[in-house]
């Protein structure tokens, strides 16, 4: 992802565990497209959680160019699986991600911009609607979306919550060119063309 060229035109999706830098490298390419498009042309949608330090982390914690663009962030998003103590916890906080997110998507697809940026699309992915997430795929010609995978998924207190992201996420990555899985441990992207 070196060349805005590589990205422009094609729809990247950038898979990894938590803390494997899957929210700087999207901040990385959101630097590098701004240097060659106009800011119009572009909509951030952050759904990194803001309730627990370490947990996710938003776009403008590494880039203060989301004052440039539309930046459509909740004010608050929970992280179901480590804050909920029971199933039942996990999936209140899920239900209340997806209405804080929800909106956001609804607003993009009223109003779509020709690039889109979306920050820790499996928080969505626990309860939401994947069908709206495939829309605004749909809308732009670029898309760069991260999104939480592990071979090893959270504990979800039998709720249910990291199945369905799995299952989604797996539905969605049909809809991508590219799929970049980033390794903590060994530091490197194992890139996965769709053709």
């Amino acid at each position: 992802m070196n060349n805005v060229e590589e990205v422009l035109g094609r729809k990247i999706l950038i898979l990894g565990e938590m803390g494997s830098g899957k929210t700087r490298l999207t901040a990385e390419i959101l630097d590098r497209l701004l240097e060659k498009t106009v800011t119009e042309d572009i909509t951030v949608i952050d759904m990194s959680p803001t309730t627990v330090p370490g947990v996710g982390g938003r776009v403008s914690s590494y880039t203060s160019n989301v004052s440039k663009v539309k930046y459509l962030a909740p004010e608050v998003v929970r992280a179901p699986r480590i804050e909920g103590r029971n199933k039942d916890e996990v999936l209140t906080l899920a239900e209340f991600n997806r209405r804080a997110i929800e909106p956001l998507l609804q607003e993009f697809i009223m109003k779509p911009t020709s690039i889109l940026f979306i920050n820790d699309l499996s928080i969505y992915l626990h309860a939401g609607d994947v069908s709206k997430v495939i829309k605004c795929l749909e809308l732009s010609n670029t898309v760069v979306a991260n999104s939480y995978y592990s071979e090893f998924p959270i504990e979800d207190k039998n709720s249910g919550i990291s199945e369905r992201e799995r299952k989604m996420l797996e539905l969605l990555t049909v809809k991508f060119d590219s799929v970049l899985r980033i390794s903590k441990q060994l530091s490197y992207y194992n890139i996965i063309q769709h053709e």
